[in-house]
């Protein structure tokens, strides 16, 4: 930290008469006004004086005497900091004065209406600290205060007003923010609290609905009641006329948007049938409202689209009252022709909103319309059953799929309309400057796609005709259009991704019937468009359609065999896309229909396999490379769908020729030349087969081991000459010439190599053969290769390849163990444990290594030297102190498992002598950090495993020094473990009291539940930050002491 200035230093002076005027110029330095150099100096200055424990004292004298806003803030932020950290520290009367200074300033500032608008953000930020004080306080310390607010309320309406923002921050602190704040024991105090003083506050909310004429007032008293609405006693909402003025605020736009959040809130409540009469009277009257606010006949996107702020939120808002509601009450909704008007008015509502331009408008009417289809489809199938078998009386229960016949229709046509994008695969370059497919997952047009997917599958089944009907009726709509030159792409799209959606949802005979139509008719279309660009739009839609359709395609051979020949064609088309859609729909197709391409079929003279391999070089001569890749991983399915060996050794040996006959020219001119490898045509031409082996390997798997066993040993061959090659690079061209051209280049050649082993080993099915052939070669090019590399020139993917092959191979790798923690280990943490930053994915990947060694090859651990195990000890520690989320999981997952796998071994109480009290230490030490919050569930399981192995008799050897101490210094480890963490905390946090101090320990030994304890630790974060009073924390001391005996 800088220094402070000096003629700002006399503020850290408390000694001598507060200099207000300074502290406003040292804020506006640091707000701007003056150079870098002074507003650092500035900023130490600031915080040295937040710092200082005396500085609130200051606080009233700054409120008073400054001139600028930003000082006034200062204040506050050092005034609320005391309430919230340091309030259990200060003595009585003082905190009895900063209350009544808090209360009394804000009575003043909220008594004249003129003040009480032009200091609101001012008031705001005292309603926050009071709350605060409230907090700590509140009840028994100040249990007149629900009390006062409300008679101090009844005295002035800008008063009452600010009382109602004040009550509002209270219920959403105490029911909305308070994990993590304040401990389960006073969260439930204070929520007991508002629930007894509630009748005050609510009575407090009507008299100002029923008599204010302030539309500010009226206004805060309904978010006030929106913040307690969803924890209120039913009785306070139906018991009363609140539902009845709410209704009547609702027509008033000054009122409506908060008025229909709280119906919301009452509507969307679950309770019994004794309810039924009033939900059902607040749904018709707020129905009949509604049609005279926005008429049904609106149109809703086009007003949204064009609407201000507050009618955009309104028409979300109804969006969320009708779900809401809908989800909670349909049932007694459906009951009476009346109600059924009503019920099918807000469906029609529902709708017309959903087709608002707006992702979330639609995502809230969309999961809606994902819970309502598939209930009306389980009630009719239901149904339909029992009408069939029931021989009693006809019921009188409506039928749902009849009931609610229109709204279904225009659902399909709703689905169809906006159907989101499928899963996208598109093509990016990496970081080696290749170009890669890459799935697009977790999107949310994904999600928006799986959810209308599902919902439109379930209105298929509900109307195959109609949905059919629709489909066919836009796609005609499409052609008239292209007629007038009007033909919208994107309505295309959309209509080819709903037909795709639906497959498999009709009967065989009618999705043939349906699927023919659709095609001929895109055909069709195809025929009257003008222009390359458009025809390939066009084509683009029927090949994604045809692969939706695989049930189709295996049933029709012809028609399948005349796709494929198409793609081919389509493979030869430069226009843009057009290659890529080729390959996709051929992979798809593959994915769907392998075995037909492997069987002779009825009118052919051979399998289309073998076609295909006779004219393989011809068919992707003009295919890029990625391409190349999509369409050799299709072969490759293709093949692995033959039953026999040979036939699939023959395809096989086949497919892979070409680029088997160019990787033998290059071996045996590398062999003479070793020069030749450096070539930039070489290096891309040995990394593209290696990738199409890959590719193969993918989707052929186990019988891809012939051409694994012919290429293999060269392979290793190739990697370790890159290896030198680029080491020689990096030693002569030091760390900048890992980051040329050519060196990237050669290392994606290893990297690509490692990655063929790693997916051969995950496919291949013979565990000997890798264990005897496969690993024993690779031990010295590639492990022996990592250890020996400089820094920069190791790849994390070796660390990730034995990985995989120990998780594959699990105790068969035991004995190679020592040799890769040899080669690996001391190197590897030597490069992650300089600093947090570099090398992310050897970090990474060393985690994973080290779990898979511990998950499967756990007796390896025992052989090792103190000082080795030691390493992975300390190589875990250094993992779950990282700020890196997923490395911190791992080193805390790993950890976990390792002392679950100690525990039940002959080295338990060995291990725990040695490492016991450093582990406890290092989780207690994570767990206090607020960077590894996200741990906390893992710290929990941690914590909660060290407290009960020591009272389990597993550990037979005392945890304590007893060369220092002697054998019998404590009665027992639980003992010395209860002393240690006392005196661990108690130095860390010297905050707690020794009774409160006593009271967490003790839970920590005693609490079996892993609940129980989660929340007892949550509770102890929540008590480390702040200071307790001596009464305030024995108020929940039963409390505590009742939840550990259970």
């Amino acid at each position: 930290m800088a220094a402070p200035v000096a003629p700002a230093s006399p503020l850290l002076d408390f000694k001598q008469p507060f200099d207000v005027p300074l502290l406003d110029t040292t804020i506006k330095a640091f707000y701007g006004a003056g150079s870098n150099q002074e507003r650092t100096s500035a900023e130490a200055v600031l915080k040295e004086l937040q710092a200082q424990p005396d500085a609130w004292t200051k606080v009233d004298t700054i409120l008073e005497r400054s001139t600028t806003e930003q000082t006034k803030f200062f204040a506050l932020q050092i005034l609320e900091s005391v309430i919230k950290f340091r309030w259990g520290a200060l003595p009585e009367e003082q905190r009895q004065g900063i209350k009544n200074y808090i209360s009394n300033l804000i009575i003043k500032l909220s008594s004249d209406d003129q003040t009480f608008r032009r200091q609101k953000v001012f008031l705001n930020k005292l309603n926050v600290i009071l709350v605060q004080v409230l907090k700590q306080d509140w009840p028994h310390k100040w249990p007149t205060f629900v009390t006062d607010i409300v008679g101090a309320s009844k005295t002035s309406e800008t008063l009452c007003e600010n009382s109602m923002h004040i009550l509002k921050l209270l219920s959403e602190e105490v029911f909305d923010f308070s994990r993590g704040e304040m401990t389960q024991a006073k969260i439930k105090d204070l929520k007991n609290s508002l629930n007894s003083e509630f009748k005050l506050i609510h009575e407090l909310c009507l008299f100002v609905l029923n008599a204010s004429q302030k539309p500010d007032l009226i206004r805060a008293t309904l978010g006030t009641l929106y913040a307690f609405l969803s924890w209120v006693p039913l009785g306070y909402v139906f018991e009363s006329n609140l539902v009845e003025i709410l209704l009547k605020l609702f027509p008033q736009p000054a009122f409506r948007n908060l008025a229909l959040q709280c119906l919301t809130e009452i509507g969307s409540l679950s309770v019994g049938p004794e309810a039924d009469a009033q939900f059902v009277q607040l749904y018709v009257i707020f129905m009949n409202q509604l049609v005279t606010v926005l008429p049904i006949t609106a149109d809703i996107p086009k007003a949204y689209e064009q609407g201000s702020d507050d009618e955009q939120e309104f028409v979300q808002n109804l969006a969320i009252f009708l779900t809401g509601f809908l989800k909670a009450h349909i049932s007694i909704m459906e009951k009476g022709h009346e109600n059924q008007q009503a019920l099918i008015m807000g469906l029609q509502y529902v709708v017309n909103i959903s087709y608002v331009e707006a992702d979330e408008v639609l995502k809230i009417c969309l999961d809606y319309w994902n819970l309502f289809v598939p209930d009306v489809y389980t009630t009719s199938q239901t149904t339909d059953v029992n009408a069939q078998f029931s021989f009693g009386p006809i019921s009188t229960t409506p039928n749902r799929k009849n009931l609610y016949n229109g709204i279904l229709s225009k659902l399909r046509g709703l689905m169809i309309a906006r159907m989101a994008k499928p899963e996208e695969v598109i093509v990016v370059e990496d970081e080696n400057g290749n170009i890669v497919r890459e799935t697009m997952k977790d999107t949310d047009t994904l999600a928006r796609y799986k959810t209308m997917h599902e919902t439109l599958v379930y209105l298929s089944n509900l109307g195959h005709e109609d949905t059919e009907h629709q489909m066919l009726e836009q796609l005609r709509l499409q052609s008239q259009l292209q007629n007038g030159r009007e033909l919208s792409w994107s309505g295309l799209n959309t209509l080819c991704w709903a037909i795709g959606s639906i497959s498999g949802s009709m009967l065989e005979e009618q999705e043939n019937r349906f699927l023919v139509t659709v095609i001929r008719d895109l055909l069709n279309l195809c025929e009257i468009t003008r222009g390359k660009d458009n025809k390939a739009v066009i084509a683009s839609n029927i090949m994604y359609v045809v692969g939706q359709y695989p049930r189709f395609l295996r049933n029709h051979w012809k028609f399948l065999k005349t796709v494929v020949n198409k793609l081919f064609e389509f493979m030869h088309e430069t226009h843009p896309g057009v290659q890529d859609m080729a390959c996709e729909t051929f992979l798809k197709i593959c994915h769907k229909c392998k075995r037909k391409f492997v069987q002779v079929q009825i009118g052919e003279q051979e399998t289309f396999i073998s076609e295909l391999l006779n004219e393989l070089t011809g068919t992707i001569q003009d295919l890029e490379t990625h391409q190349i890749h999509m369409f050799y991983e299709a072969v490759g399915l293709m093949i692995g769908a033959d039953a026999t060996r040979e036939k699939q050794d023959h395809y096989l040996g086949r497919l892979m020729g070409p680029p088997n006959a160019t990787w033998r020219e290059i071996i045996n001119q590398a062999q003479a030349q070793p020069d030749i490898l450096r070539q930039t045509e070489i290096v891309r031409n040995i990394q593209n087969i290696l990738q199409t082996n890959v590719s193969v390997c993918s989707s052929l798997g186990q019988p891809f081991v012939s051409q694994m066993s012919n290429i293999y040993l060269d392979t290793l061959n190739v990697y370790r000459m890159y290896s030198e090659l680029i080491s020689q690079s990096i030693q002569t061209g030091g760390p900048h010439a890992s980051k040329t051209a050519q060196v990237k280049s050669m290392r994606s050649v290893k990297k690509v190599t490692l990655k063929l082993i790693e997916t051969f080993v995950d496919k291949c099915e013979d565990l000997s053969l890798v264990t005897g052939s496969l690993v024993p070669a690779m031990m010295d090019p590639i492990l022996g290769d990592y250890a020996r590399n400089v820094p920069d020139a190791r790849d994390a993917e070796v660390l990730s390849l034995f990985a995989a092959i120990i998780n594959k191979l699990k105790d068969r790798m035991a004995k190679e163990v020592p040799t890769i923690f040899e080669a690996v280990f001391q190197v590897t943490l030597q490069m992650i444990t300089k600093n947090f930053e570099e090398h992310p994915e050897h970090r990474l990947h060393f985690y994973g290594l080290l779990r898979a060694i511990t998950n499967h090859c756990f007796g390896t651990l025992f052989t090792m030297s103190p000082d080795q195990l030691k390493l992975v000890i300390d190589s875990i520690i250094w993992a779950f102190r990282h700020t890196e989320r997923n490395i911190a999981e791992t080193g805390l997952n790993l950890l976990l498992e390792m002392l679950q796998s100690f525990q039940h071994s002959d080295f338990a109480t060995q291990f725990h002598k040695t490492y016991y009290l450093t582990l406890m230490r290092e989780i207690f030490a994570v767990m206090t950090d607020s960077f590894h919050k996200p741990g906390f569930k893992l710290h929990v399981k941690i914590l909660h495993h060290l407290f009960s192995i020591v009272n389990s008799g597993v550990i037979k050897a005392p945890l304590w020094d007893e060369a220092d101490k002697g054998p019998t210094a404590y009665p027992n480890n639980a003992v010395f473990v209860h002393e240690f963490v006392s005196n661990l905390l108690s130095q860390s946090f010297p905050n707690l009291r020794p009774a409160q101090l006593q009271a967490c320990v003790a839970g920590m030994f005693e609490l079996q539940d892993n609940t129980a304890f989660k929340d007892h630790l949550r509770d102890f974060l929540v008590q480390t930050k702040s200071f307790s009073s001596q009464d305030n924390a024995d108020l929940f001391a039963d409390e505590a002491a009742a939840a550990r005996e259970v």
